[in-house]
């Protein structure tokens, strides 16, 4: 297990520009890496599990745990909540493991206030077009939803200029070259690097 403190990563990106297919490929070349299962009061959609993709609740649910005050952030998108369990996240970054959260602009603002040390990624598609292909090609809505989504996208596209990583998803291959070397650049900061190597450092300057 790994004996640093882990990075926590905000990625965010608009409906349709491949942010979870980037991430899921991400998590299979880097094993160090994991990422925030949110809780969420929208039903599953196909071939979604519970505890693996969201943890699904009731609206009642998520209520009481937002009272309780249980998550880092939460935002209410297309009418559903969706949070993140702050007691989680804080064991996973104890434990030396990079955490992902997939969230928002809105949550990741509130992360940032919190935890200000946070790297932040947007991913953005090439253009409106093949945001829109995209969207169509699931074939999970409908024309007037898809306009509504895209609505959506070009106002959250607005808060790109808050992260501080941008990552184009026009290639993919390329996209995700891109955001492994991201990762590895942190991975690669004086500080961290002090305290995975701080035996080897000690010895070296004895």
């Amino acid at each position: 297990m790994a004996s640093t403190t882990g990075t926590l990563y905000i990625i965010s990106a608009p409906s349709g520009a491949g942010k979870s297919s980037l991430v899921k490929a991400l998590l299979d070349a880097q094993p160090q890496v994991r990422v925030s299962v949110s809780h969420t009061t929208r039903p599953p959609r196909p071939g979604e599990v519970d505890g693996v993709h969201y943890h699904f609740v009731s609206r009642e649910d998520f209520i009481e745990r937002l009272q309780r005050d249980e998550f880092l952030e939460h935002a209410e998108v297309f009418g559903n909540f969706y949070g993140t369990s702050q007691r989680w996240l804080e064991d996973t970054l104890a434990e030396g493991y990079d955490l992902i959260l997939e969230i928002d602009w809105q949550g990741a603002q509130q992360v940032r206030r919190q935890m200000p040390l946070t790297r932040s990624i947007f991913i953005l598609p090439p253009t409106r077009e093949a945001l829109r292909q995209r969207l169509t090609n699931r074939g999970q809505d409908s024309d007037e939803v898809i306009d509504g989504r895209m609505r959506e996208a070009v106002s959250e596209m607005s808060h790109y200029v808050e992260y501080d990583y941008l990552v184009i998803n026009d290639d993919f291959t390329h996209a995700l070259g891109d955001l492994q070397a991201i990762f590895r650049a942190n991975q690669l900061r004086q500080e961290t690097q002090q305290q995975r190597h701080a035996r080897m450092l000690s010895d070296l300057l004895a």
